[in-house]
């Protein structure tokens, strides 16, 4: 196979668009071409300040990205998906020496077909946010949950949250201190903590990954209410053991999605059940990625960046 371009983190704060040679597919691979890949404000900003805390595969350098767009321009045997199909790409470890964490940054990428979902190219850059939106719905599904009461953070997890809540026949309300944050609300409300006198929520979703805020949320549940952490948290999680005995607090961690949720994600869009509109505010070439990645890690009014590919080589 011939090189690649791609996004390469050589280390914390050490980012630019590099070449890189990628696997020959094997039966049941697909090469994908992408078109646009999403900067994840989590995970992948975690990796860039050098804050991600250890884990099995970590380490530099590494391709990021787990948000990608493309076209499928070859089929192994085996693949069952044809070129021209449009797919959702959810990364790829495809780039030898050079670590794929998670790989989906990068203009052609090779990857098994089972990994991939196939998309309407309607959805444009949007469809980048299908792992975001699957995450979302991975946090509210599965056994003894209930909507979210109250979302803590303005973002896009917070936004799908909410979106996801009141297409389910819920109205929650959302917590946000950035002004710039605080509008583009559809069927809530945006609230400052401040300005909200509630302590009886049954259930609360935080979005925002700050571990010190457990204790205030835990000040805000109703008796035997829930608090589901559907953030990546860096620090450790503690509080006062007192006020959640008091309250009988239960505590559940939602981690990554599952294909489940991503079909269901899927259909959702494809419905219009779920919309991804008004989400993606700022987009580069990823040519520019150096200060793509700046403005999506330190600029608040950014809450997706997009890279687009086309003009990449």
């Amino acid at each position: 196979m011939p090189d690649t371009a791609a996004i390469i983190l050589e280390g914390p704060r050490a980012l630019d668009i590099g070449t890189l040679p990628i696997a020959d597919p094997q039966d049941g691979d697909v090469v994908v071409e992408i078109s646009h890949s999403g900067i994840s404000t989590g995970t992948e900003k975690l990796f860039w300040t050098g804050e991600m805390p250890p884990f099995p595969g970590m380490g530099y350098p590494l391709v990021p990205g787990y948000e990608s767009l493309g076209e499928v321009v070859e089929a192994r045997p085996g693949a069952k998906l044809k070129p021209g199909t449009h797919v959702f790409v959810p990364g790829a470890d495809c780039y030898g020496d050079v670590r794929g964490l998670f790989g989906g940054a990068s203009r052609r990428i090779v990857t098994p077909a089972k990994r991939v979902t196939p998309v309407d190219a309607a959805l444009g850059a949007s469809g980048t946010l299908l792992a975001l939106a699957a995450t979302a719905r991975h946090a509210m599904a599965g056994l003894h949950t209930e909507l979210p009461d109250l979302i803590v953070g303005h973002g896009v997890l917070g936004r799908l949250l909410a979106r996801l809540t009141v297409a389910a026949g819920g109205r929650p309300t959302v917590w946000e201190i950035d002004p710039d944050r605080s509008t583009g609300a559809r069927g809530y409300e945006v609230l400052h903590p401040d300005n909200d006198t509630r302590h009886d929520y049954a259930t609360i979703f935080d979005a925002s990954g700050r571990a010190e805020l457990l204790p205030q949320l835990i000040g805000r549940i109703a008796k035997g209410g829930e608090i589901v952490l559907a953030g990546f948290y860096t620090d450790p999680i503690s509080f006062a053991y007192p006020p959640a005995f008091m309250k009988e607090a239960r505590l559940r961690v939602a981690a990554e999605w599952t294909p489940l949720d991503m079909a269901v994600t899927t259909q959702m869009t494809a419905s219009g059940a779920l919309s991804l509109d008004g989400l993606v505010t700022h987009s580069a070439s990823a040519k520019d990625a150096k200060q793509a990645y700046e403005t999506a890690f330190s600029d608040p009014a950014c809450l997706k960046m997009i890279l687009d590919w086309k003009d990449v080589a």
